[in-house]
């Protein structure tokens, strides 16, 4: 990000800056083509995963469930069910959206090939996604859940899928989304992505699922009466989200921010809204666990002593929180 900073030529421009600035581009969507196992003329760069969701999802009024991201529920058709592990069943693919994974649960969902439309944000990097075996008519990514910059995503595009362009003017990547390129944020997205499948491949993410594993054993021996959601189902290996009935979910995040550590009660783009975690209630969950629910992030730089010392915090707050209950 730093070299194509010093880039200055617009990349739609045919002079030795704009081409220089579109080598930049191109490079990066050779990158995030071979991370997502893609074709680099299906990829359409975007300004984050809510815009790529808007690209494959406007004027279609494909089914969904209640558990995906209000980016794609804002276009869609709350009909499909889900069990209370968190999986989705998905009775016509070629008509629905199913995320592959979800952010606050941690739940991956059986993607059914030819699904319409993917949002692939939370499991890219993560897990192994390949576009081309899925074959999916859209797939959603963005690079801030891989490392990247924030505010730059992507729209992968298979060739049958009917999109029309979002937004309009100058016909930059190809017709499909007009705009001068962010370049310095795709220069981060592509080697953000690069970066992603070289840890995927190396075992990084085992490692962090080890330290999740771990994390929720220490929990659970100090907490008989914690639910984890989506622990009797495949989930990413970063995620945990429980409940200790009765303790609010604010008010733990509140507490434990104090303490330096950065944990959720839903997802950041719900930031502001009170109330039940709407992906548990549409899993079933009772509104008072909802409520109680809390979303424990870790990642391949989070070290062992780190998730130990947030146990030992969430124990004492924990234990603190029954004796004023009792």
């Amino acid at each position: 990000m730093v070299a194509a900073m010093e880039t200055l030529g617009n990349p739609s421009s045919v002079h030795a800056e704009g081409r220089a600035a579109r080598a930049v581009i191109e490079r990066a969507r050779w990158q995030l083509a071979a991370a997502t196992h893609s074709d680099p003329e299906e990829i359409v760069f975007t300004s984050g995963a809510t815009e790529a969701a808007g690209m494959a999802l406007a004027g279609r009024a494909l089914d969904a469930s209640g558990i995906e991201h209000p980016a794609v529920l804002a276009w869609t058709n709350e009909s499909l069910r889900v069990d209370p592990r968190g999986i989705v069943e998905v009775e016509d693919p070629a008509h629905a959206t199913l995320q592959a994974a979800n952010g606050e649960t941690g739940v991956i969902q059986n993607l059914p090939r030819g699904i319409a439309v993917t949002d692939a944000t939370q499991a890219f990097g993560k897990i192994p996604f390949s576009f081309r075996e899925l074959e999916p008519g859209c797939a959603i990514i963005s690079a801030h859940k891989i490392g990247g910059p924030k505010g730059v995503g992507a729209l992968l595009m298979g060739g049958k899928a009917p999109i029309a362009p979002l937004l309009k003017g100058g016909g930059q990547e190809t017709g499909r989304r007009s705009g001068t390129e962010n370049v310095v944020g795709i220069a981060g997205f592509g080697a953000a992505a690069e970066a992603a499948a070289r840890d995927l491949n190396d075992g990084t993410w085992c490692i962090v699922r080890e330290l999740r594993d771990f994390l929720e054993g220490i929990l659970l021996e100090s907490a008989s009466g914690l639910v984890f959601f989506g622990n009797e189902a495949n989930r990413l290996p970063n995620t945990s989200c429980f409940a200790a009935a009765g303790w609010k979910g604010e008010s733990q995040v509140i507490r434990l921010d104090l303490d330096g550590f950065a944990i959720s009660s839903g997802s950041a783009c719900s930031s502001g809204k009170v109330g039940p975690n709407q992906v548990l209630i549409s899993m079933g969950v009772d509104e008072s666990k909802a409520s109680s629910a809390i979303r424990i992030s870790i990642g391949p730089a989070t070290s062992r002593e780190q998730v130990s010392q947030f146990a030992l915090r969430w124990i004492k707050y924990y234990k603190r929180h029954c004796e004023r209950g009792n």
